[in-house]
């Protein structure tokens, strides 16, 4: 079983490099066309870098697509984020266009294609040790819980789902992740949370809050009644 899991990760690692490599060369006019557009309503810079954390926590460099003004307010503080989110920027979220520089993030071995979604590294002192679990493989651009809800679920929801997913990581359900990812992206679901642009910030785990995500099955998209 070892032997054959780790077969699973060096032909991932594989897939990984050269479905990245094809996605950079094919999607290089979108992505410019992405980038004039982002500069023309932006400014500079293009992108988004930001650091994550890797697998085992080792922080990277993220790239995305800029979707969000740097306006702040008299006091010098930035705006709410949902004051910043240009129409533009909207956009690029809905569609997942503001995600294609983590192409390079893929080429380079910072990410994978499926997997948990990479994080702030400031989240990492917050994690419970079962939480932490999540960084035994690479973060990815898709994932389980993506396809559970995406950003529509709680962070203790998520974390249940991406542990669940290091324990099961197949290509069975690689494949089936992508899959089903590629539906949700053409219809644009669970991009940003209830209300919200993006997602509260992670600030850990109360117990109260453990057991409610105890309650979700990680292998249904619905909970349990």
């Amino acid at each position: 079983m070892q032997g054959r899991r780790g077969l699973y990760f060096r032909t991932k690692r594989l897939f990984d490099a050269a479905t990245a490599a094809l996605g950079l060369v094919v999607t290089a006019p979108l992505m410019a066309l992405v980038a004039l557009a982002v500069l023309v309503v932006l400014g500079r810079p293009v992108l988004f870098v930001q650091t994550r954390a890797g697998r085992h926590g080792r922080p990277f460099r993220l790239y995305k697509f800029r979707t969000m003004t740097d306006a702040v307010d008299a006091e010098g503080r930035p705006l709410p984020d949902d004051r910043r989110l240009t129409r533009l920027g909207a956009f690029l979220r809905w569609t997942s266009l503001d995600e294609l520089p983590q192409l390079w993030n893929i080429l380079v071995g910072d990410m994978s294609f499926v997997g948990p979604r990479p994080l702030p590294v400031s989240y990492l002192p917050l994690y419970t040790p079962e939480q932490a679990r999540r960084h035994a493989v690479r973060p990815s651009l898709t994932g389980w819980a993506q396809i559970h809800g995406r950003n529509r679920l709680s962070w203790e929801e998520r974390f249940r789902l991406d542990v669940w997913y290091v324990d099961h990581a197949c290509w069975r359900l690689d494949l089936r992740i992508l899959a089903r990812t590629l539906g949700l992206v053409l219809r644009g679901e669970g991009v940003s949370p209830e209300g919200r642009v993006t997602s509260e910030p992670f600030r850990g785990s109360s117990p109260e809050r453990l057991l409610a995500a105890e309650e979700l099955d990680p292998r249904l998209p619905e909970r349990r009644p």
